[in-house]
């Protein structure tokens, strides 16, 4: 029976410019013998087409069709709902601003005049943007956030994500930001599961290396989770949460095993 998979792409395929070991194999595999696979990153500092360019000179074949960024999500959350005389307000860096342009989306930077203010993960955050932001909100906007994570792996060690816009907005409101498109939203599953992989949920598999966006969203929206430990996650931390994977592996290198087997008792040695 056809799998699909849907990969994260920091700490789960490569981390910074650095191919995972065994990662191109493993994705090579699941594609010749059939199955679907989906990358899927909450990063918002790039383009779709720069990961479809990196993930190509990294030695994995991809398509535009089969990447999917946290940008994306909010443009075609965004397109689908707003008119063509309302503006939107990014607290974000140019892959974002790009993204919502291409979806017709008109940008202000006027806070009396938008409807909706998109918070992205932004390396030259400011006080100035977070007032702007805040006026917007307290003038009727929106708030919308491409993901939550609070940090993103890099070689060395982790920086600042998203999550810290969105925690410097939720200290100015006093609201919490619940509008976030990218991982773990059950709206990118549904879009992704149906509209993509045209596949049952449990016949997906959610692979990444953080429990409260890639194991999250697998397991509230009835995919297969799949923790690698090459990332943020450490496997004493399955001790301290609610978010438990089906299946834990050392790296993405295991995948192929997951569903060689028809005999459940040889995948034991994977189980969580």
């Amino acid at each position: 029976m056809q799998k699909g998979f849907i990969f994260d792409l920091d700490g789960t395929v490569y981390i910074d410019n650095q191919l995972i070991d065994g990662a191109a194999e493993a994705i090579k595999e699941l594609k010749e013998r059939g199955d679907k696979v989906v990358f899927l990153t909450n990063k918002s500092i790039e383009t779709v087409s720069a990961y479809v360019e990196k993930l190509t000179k990294l030695g994995i074949t991809v398509t535009r069709e089969n990447v999917i960024n946290s940008n994306f999500l909010v443009a075609r959350y965004l397109a689908s709902r707003i008119s063509s005389e309302e503006k939107v307000m990014v607290i974000g860096e140019q892959p974002l601003l790009d993204e919502l342009t291409n979806m017709g989306i008109s940008i202000s930077d006027d806070e009396t005049e938008v409807s909706y203010v998109v918070l992205g993960w932004d390396r030259e955050f400011t006080y100035a943007k977070l007032n702007r932001a805040f006026q917007a909100w307290r003038n009727g906007a929106i708030v919308v956030a491409t993901n939550p994570d609070r940090t993103c792996p890099v070689e060395g060690g982790q920086i600042p994500d998203c999550g810290a816009m969105i925690g410097a907005m939720e200290g100015a409101t006093g609201e919490k930001v619940e509008l976030i498109l990218g991982k773990p939203s059950p709206l990118a599953a549904k879009f992704i599961v149906e509209d993509i992989l045209n596949l049952p949920p449990e016949n997906c598999y959610m692979v990444g290396d953080r429990l409260e966006t890639d194991i999250r969203m697998g397991n509230d929206c009835g995919l297969q989770s799949v923790l690698v430990l090459t990332g943020i996650t450490e496997k004493g931390m399955l001790e301290h949460t609610q978010h438990q994977p089906k299946y834990v592996l050392n790296s993405i290198s295991e995948i192929p095993e997951i569903t060689r087997y028809s005999d459940s008792k040889a995948l034991d040695h994977l189980k969580k």
